[in-house]
């Protein structure tokens, strides 16, 4: 399992000029990133890192069956055909069946990572039966090998439709109001015969059952829920259970991961994290996340297991993921002053005090230098993370928050030069603002949104914790987003140095309100509506902003000559001036194109404050209605005029929308008794030798669907 290479490769891809864009295709862009500090690591240090990153990618396999209940039979059947396929390598078919696995990996299934719709192949049935009878068919997953032919056969029977039909399993995740999110959802969550009342009603039961509401579980997280006999019934992700397989190989890293733990804390919290993996017992689950949080000690840290529950429509079950990390120490200056200060912040928010932590616990921030993405964390990434998801462990012990700096900092580097701020932005006054000060602000806001937003707030007793159903991520990503927005201006984070003036946070918002207004569409399809929950978010936000700052300036300018008098002339009424009817931003056009346009910074503040007091009170009060009414009304529909404009000026920059990440390659070196002596890093992979490595190296389920 272990890659090996010479010194000379490692030489040359430590050199100063570091790569971090590599191959394109498709609406994606590949990046690299460097694990900055890994050599000033202890070897104990390292060799942790190194165990951690193995199982980071042993969980590999259920994403994709998570993704879909054909994802992996589909896998291996495409990278069949990539690697063995003696036909015309040149031919467009082949050119495009490359791409659309290309894309296949990237997503870990076939529907888009982000927008959720199905990937359509750009070449025919008729090219990839043939290419499957041209192969050797030991390599492909056939259900019998008896009769090759027919077998061969029977898999693009049973495939095809899967991969050619846009009607087949159109979305994995579909948030479409009004429909049976279950039924029209590929995700593979959920046995094909459940439907969203019965999977509703099978947890609220659960629910009601608990012996201990103040303490809730988080029901369903860690299973499939099926219908056996007619009978609903969870088959648990743990060894010897559902996924117990590549559980086991998890299990396996973690305990020589143990092994070499900074400190017996952490030891604990590996230990603690393997009996949930052995059990599937979700209280135990809580313990660990309790230890995890409170292990605030060593440098090196993980994530690793069934964590966010976007994939899923009802929010509840979540995918599998793994991160290996260790702390920038001095980047985390940045987050330890906001963390230190959180209590301030909660009591300084515009939200009614009702909905206030009257004391925020145990809120630790830190920048970690990402040593190795595994699961729904690869190839496409977070840029920070707050964890743990449970309310009340939140809310009695506290939250771990990470800024990941080597990647925002590869995103950074990746997008400088490229003229998109020459395209989009409104003028040279405010690309030179964004030029100065953008790049901090974003992992400021960044840092505000993991570190405080997402820790801030309470539920009202008696709010179920999932109250908001699909639409729980996009509030909560909204939720946290405002916070940043609002703090990201306050005069305190000059005060803490975190801000270098005054100015600064203009960057932040002009950037926010094009990105949700604008330019984030060149990631939805023509005709398409938002889907993502990130993207509903910043759609919602931005809408509502600029929805808000149109009605007071109209009601300005209905109102304007009423008691507004000029001190010379105490019994005239004047107009206002022209400047104070502009709203505080709007959408203006200029030589045929759209742009933001901000007039008054502060009172976008003001607006974003009071957005902030709503969602949190949608989320306190668990009013699922009013999260339904913000996230349609402003976060859903796109304005396809506007959206067609964007798009061309996009395509003219010949530009990716979507980037993801090359892991590094852990090179270890040995001596004669078999124990680690040094651990170095490469960064020359392929990107399709690095995929296919991992479906060789990290298989770890049956192609059957289980």
């Amino acid at each position: 399992m272990m890659m090996m290479a010479s010194s000379t490769a490692t030489a040359n891809a430590q050199t100063d000029h570091f790569n971090y864009n590599d191959e394109r295709f498709a609406d994606l862009q590949m990046l690299r990133y460097r694990v900055e500090g890994f050599d000033e690591l202890t070897l104990r240090q390292k060799t942790l890192v190194y165990y951690l990153s193995e199982a980071a990618l042993c969980g590999r396999d259920i994403l994709w069956d998570q993704n879909g209940r054909y994802n992996l039979r589909i896998r291996r059947m495409l990278e069949a055909v990539y690697t063995d396929y003696r036909g015309n390598r040149n031919s467009d078919d082949f050119k495009a069946f490359t791409t659309y696995l290309k894309r296949v990996w990237f997503s870990n299934g076939i529907h888009h990572h982000y927008g959720s719709e199905k990937f359509q192949p750009g070449f025919s049935q008729e090219f990839l039966r043939t290419a499957l009878h041209s192969i050797d068919p030991t390599l492909l997953p056939l259900n019998n090998t008896t009769d090759a032919k027919a077998a061969v056969d029977a898999l693009c029977d049973e495939l095809f439709p899967v991969i050619f039909d846009p009607e087949v399993m159109p979305k994995r995740t579909n948030q479409a109001d009004g429909e049976d999110l279950v039924k029209t959802s590929a995700a593979n969550y959920y046995g094909p015969d459940v439907t969203q009342a019965e999977a509703e009603s099978f947890y609220l039961q659960m629910k009601e059952a608990d012996k201990d509401p103040a303490h809730p579980i988080m029901f369903g997280m860690n299973s499939r829920l099926v219908k056996q006999d007619g009978k609903l019934m969870e088959k648990v992700w743990r060894s010897g259970g559902l996924y117990g397989s590549a559980i086991d190989r998890i299990i396996y890293w973690l305990e020589k991961a143990k092994t070499v733990a900074e400190n017996d804390r952490q030891a604990a919290v590996i230990d603690k994290l393997i009996e949930f993996y052995r059990t599937g017992d979700l209280h135990t689950f809580d313990d660990y996340t309790i230890l995890w949080v409170n292990d605030t000690e060593g440098d090196v840290d993980f994530t690793n297991g069934f964590t966010e529950s976007y994939g899923d429509p009802l929010g509840m079950k979540a995918s599998w993921e793994g991160l290996a990390n260790f702390k920038d120490r001095a980047a985390t200056e940045r987050t330890e002053k906001l963390s230190a200060n959180a209590q301030w912040f909660e009591d300084n928010s515009p939200v009614d005090k009702r909905f206030k932590k009257e004391n925020c616990k145990g809120i630790t921030a830190k920048v970690i230098v990402a040593a190795m993405l595994g699961g729904d964390l690869y190839p496409s990434t977070a840029i920070g993370i707050n964890l743990p998801n449970s309310n009340w462990v939140r809310a009695e012990h506290g939250s771990k928050s990470v800024t990941i700096g080597n990647l925002t900092d590869a995103y950074n580097k990746a997008a400088h030069g490229s003229g998109f701020q020459e395209e989009f932005v409104i003028d040279d006054a405010t690309r030179e603002l964004i030029n100065k000060y953008g790049d901090a602000c974003d992992d400021l806001h960044t840092d505000l949104h993991e570190c405080l937003g997402h820790g801030s707030g309470k539920l009202l007793p008696g709010v179920d914790a999932d109250s908001l159903k699909a639409y729980g991520s996009a509030i909560e990503e909204a939720r946290a987003d405002l916070f940043g927005l609002y703090y990201v201006a306050d005069p305190k984070l000059t005060e803490l140095g975190l801000t270098p003036n005054a100015e600064a946070y203009k960057s932040q918002y002009y950037t926010y309100m094009m990105n949700g207004l604008m330019t984030q569409l060149v990631r939805i399809e023509p005709g398409n509506n938002i889907e993502e929950a990130h993207m509903r978010n910043r759609a919602m936000i931005a809408h509502w902003v600029l929805e808000q700052a149109q009605q007071i300036a109209r009601r300005k300018a209905q109102s304007q000559y009423r008691g507004h008098t000029d001190a010379e002339h105490p019994q005239a009424v004047f107009p206002l001036p022209a400047e104070e009817l502009k709203p505080a931003v709007e959408l203006v056009k200029r030589d045929g194109k759209t742009y933001v346009q901000i007039n008054n910074y502060e009172a976008l503040r003001a607006l974003f404050g009071q957005l902030l007091a709503e969602v949190q009170r949608v989320k306190s009060t668990g009013d699922f209605e009013g999260a339904r009414q913000l996230i349609e009304r402003y976060g859903v529909k796109v304005d396809n005029e506007l959206h067609q404009e964007v798009l061309a000026r996009y395509r003219a920059l010949n530009l990716a929308p979507y980037k993801g990440f090359i892991n590094p390659v852990y090179v270890v070196t040995r001596d004669e008794r078999g124990e680690i002596t040094n651990i170095t890093l490469r960064y020359d992979e392929p990107y399709d030798q690095q995929m296919l490595r991992y479906s060789r190296d990290y298989h770890t389920l049956p192609y059957v669907n289980e």
